[in-house]
């Protein structure tokens, strides 16, 4: 077993975490160093000053190196702060009562591969996975090899992400003599997490909402195929309250802070007089805080899902969805506001999950890194869309 150190890097909306580990033996995976960083020259999912994160990575990773006396030649790199996009196409074989084959498999694989090369040539195609089997319109769990049929249709989604930001990635990193070995998509890694501790769940929406700025992922049969962010988050809510009540932001959050499920507190208990230290004291029902933030996580639900073109489709195939809130204190305050909204009144299963910590996302990449992904497809050769794919395009379809 190869238990040298390895460099990872996870860059979100907030930070960017350097993290050094090492794995002794099969599923044991060690931290050896880890330095975050408070993110600097990225804004808005978009590399803004190549300069400053070029410093920022660079210095941190000296001081990380310096620290485990190893020199690195190549990372794992996890984003989740660029724009990145799905993409879902099917491919198809006619085979008149004929065995399917691992080649005809290999050929749609790479047919599908060279559309998108052709047709996206401004992107990178970061993930592929085998989403849907279907031998003569039943769903196949496994790839059919060897079954009989007559016809196959086999679904791929490609996760595709920018080629000049790619570009400036590599750019980044070759500055500090380093080599992208792997990127992984931090929404794939948290999906494989959620399947690893529910196994029976293969489908499902995940919903992540920080202070600022907001997510959701569809994973389809262990395949994700869709992502979309927002530029909100709990903070809309504690506005909010403050324009209604004309209550001061910091007053707002000690309240939310130190008040649990206030959503089921009593219409007549009012705000006590600890919280009004730099403003004058007003008699305001704690209901009305509650009735205000209800409101808004309505709002919010319906937003990410059911005002949601993107996911007209989606929402049939489904009826699980795990939430996660990164301010704790925040879900404490309206979580019965939180489980009766994104349940959709009992319609949807929902499950409240934390936030993994580092430990976790790292050691679930270095896992798919080493071994793959269960839905991840790999093409065999790089294939282009030339005269001759064509002509074969026309034989198979």
């Amino acid at each position: 077993m190869n238990n040298l150190p390895k460099l990872f890097i996870s860059i979100d909306n907030e930070k960017i975490s350097i993290i050094i580990g090492r794995s002794d033996e099969p599923n044991s995976f060690e931290i050896l160093e880890k330095l975050i960083s408070p993110i600097d020259g990225i804004k808005e999912n978009k590399i803004l000053d190549l300069n400053k994160v070029t410093n920022l990575i660079k210095r941190n990773i000296l001081l990380i190196e310096q620290k485990v006396n190893y020199t690195f030649k190549e990372i794992i790199l996890i984003l989740d702060n660029l724009e990145t996009s799905f993409l879902n196409l099917s491919g198809f074989k006619r085979l008149n009562g004929t065995q399917i084959s691992k080649e005809n498999i290999t050929y749609i694989l790479n047919l599908l591969k060279s559309y998108v090369e052709e047709f996206e040539e401004n992107k990178k195609i970061i993930h592929i996975f085998n989403s849907r089997y279907c031998l003569d319109k039943k769903k196949l769990d496994n790839l059919p090899i060897g079954l009989f049929g007559d016809f196959y249709s086999h679904e791929l989604a490609f996760n595709l992400i920018n080629k000049n930001d790619y570009k400036n990635l590599e750019n980044i990193f070759k500055q500090c003599n380093l080599k992208i070995k792997k990127i992984l998509l931090e929404s794939f890694v948290k999906g494989s997490l959620v399947n690893e501790t529910n196994q029976k769940i293969d489908t499902f929406f995940y919903t992540q909402i920080e202070k600022n700025n907001s997510k959701i992922f569809y994973v389809e049969n262990n395949a994700i195929k869709f992502e979309q962010k927002f530029n909100f988050g709990t903070e809309i809510i504690v506005n909010d309250i403050c324009k209604i009540t004309f209550l001061e932001n910091n007053l707002v959050k000690n309240i939310i802070s130190e008040n649990k499920n206030i959503c089921k507190i009593s219409d007549k208990e009012l705000l006590e007089e600890k919280y009004f230290n730099s403003q004058k004291y007003r008699k305001i029902k704690k209901s009305l805080i509650a009735k205000i933030a209800e409101a808004r996580i309505d709002e919010l639900s319906d937003k990410f899902y059911f005002r949601n073109i993107n996911l007209k489709k989606l929402l049939e195939q489904t009826d699980v969805i795990f939430l996660e809130i990164n301010d704790q204190q925040h879900f404490t305050c309206f979580n019965h506001a939180y489980e009766k909204s994104f349940a959709f009144n009992k319609k949807y299963e929902l499950k409240i999950v934390k936030k993994p910590e580092i430990e976790q996302i790292i050691n679930k990449a270095d896992n798919i890194a080493q071994f793959g992904w269960k839905k991840e497809a790999i093409p065999v050769t790089k294939s282009k869309k030339t005269f001759l794919t064509r002509i074969f395009q026309e034989i198979f379809h």
